[in-house]
């Protein structure tokens, strides 16, 4: 597939931000849930964009959801917490960051672990006492600092797409992780039923992607 463009960090200022979502993102997405109720990755997408257009009630039911359907969506928990901090709801939001942070250091999202553990700080709530890993790893030939887990893995032979996203890709994901998006990004065509040849299906399988990996803020 071809390309598309994490959210800051939650923080109860993240909601003056001004929405970027448009209502027919909205329906498409809302009509992907309502098509296929057992896609956690839709209900997290529509989470995602309900949070960016400030719809934070919304968006804390579908982001739970998402939830409900695969607990390890580790990014998940973050947008979670920022739309719970938007609505004043700070103990939740510290519960969900805490519940957060357990499941990304047991998945080696380190990024999404750090960001978390950052929140947690500012919120002068306790950090769970976790293994610090190295902030500086050792890259060597053939290898890449991984965006989507914070480790070093194998460097991909060549970039996946012959356009931006895919140089983005080539050079911030392992070829573990691009295997495992491999295997999810069937699922999401299969569930979705998406028709390859149709640029609305095109985008959504984007986003998916470029939430799977990581890489939004680099797009």
């Amino acid at each position: 597939m071809t390309s598309t463009n994490s959210p800051a960090t939650p923080s109860a200022a993240s909601s003056t931000a001004i929405p970027s979502v448009t209502p027919e993102r909205l329906a498409q997405l809302r009509q992907a849930t309502e098509r296929f109720p057992t896609d956690p990755l839709g209900f997290f997408s529509l989470g995602r964009a309900l949070l960016e257009s400030n719809e934070h009630h919304d968006a804390i039911g579908n982001l739970q959801r998402a939830l409900a359907l695969d607990s390890k969506l580790s990014k998940a928990y973050v947008l979670l917490a920022r739309s719970q901090l938007a609505m004043g709801r700070s103990e939740e939001a510290t519960k969900s960051l805490t519940d957060g942070l357990l499941v990304a250091h047991q998945r080696g999202d380190l990024m999404v672990k750090n960001e978390i553990i950052d929140q947690l700080k500012l919120l002068g709530a306790p950090v769970p006492d976790f293994e610090v890993p190295r902030e500086n790893q050792d890259i060597g030939e053939g290898q890449v600092l991984d965006k989507r887990t914070g480790k070093v893995g194998s460097k991909l032979k060549k970039p996946p797409f012959r356009n931006a996203m895919g140089q983005v890709i080539f050079d911030n994901i392992s070829a573990e992780s691009w295997k495992e998006w491999v295997a999810m990004g069937t699922k999401v065509i299969n569930e979705l039923r998406l028709p390859l040849h149709d640029p609305k299906a095109q985008k959504v399988y984007d986003d998916h992607m470029v939430d799977f990996l990581n890489i939004k803020d680099l797009l």
